[in-house]
């Protein structure tokens, strides 16, 4: 579990950079995933909610629980590589945050309800794929170290 938790933490970094990078760049200005999950939390808990809280939301469910789930399937995930794994680990991943989570968050499904075409489908497999496949990196060198 400390190998999947490090992995998670080393993911989690990379998809804060990629996230920081397209607000500093104003990539995709339309497209606030983060907002959206802020908004939503202030309607379920009918309270303001402090914008820092959906980061720290993602990054401590990238580290821990999206992490440790990796780690458990790690030896059933197609490839050969942590990398590999990671891809595929992180395209399942974008199918379910396109179908269920993004319409959750009232982005629509595959955040079309932004209006900005395929963009931030694309822009979220990125996200996801950044967080993945460094993800899958790490823990296959920590597993190759472990042996």
């Amino acid at each position: 579990m400390v190998r999947s938790m490090i992995a998670g933490v080393c993911g989690s970094m990379a998809h804060l950079l990629l996230m920081s990078f397209k607000s500093w760049s104003g990539l995709l200005p339309s497209f606030q995933p983060y907002e959206n999950l802020q908004a939503t939390l202030h309607q379920i808990t009918g309270s303001s909610v402090d914008p820092i809280v959906p980061w720290a939301l993602s990054f401590l469910n990238g580290s821990t629980i999206v992490g440790v789930v990796f780690g458990q399937l790690y030896r059933w995930l197609p490839g050969s590589s942590g990398e590999t794994k990671g891809a595929v680990y992180g395209v399942l991943g974008w199918l379910i945050m396109g179908i269920l989570f993004f319409p959750m968050i009232g982005l629509g499904v595959f955040a079309t309800a932004t209006g900005l075409g395929i963009a931030p489908a694309l822009f979220s497999l990125a996200m996801l794929l950044t967080y993945s496949v460094v993800l899958g990196s790490v823990y296959g060198a920590l597993d190759r170290a472990g042996r």
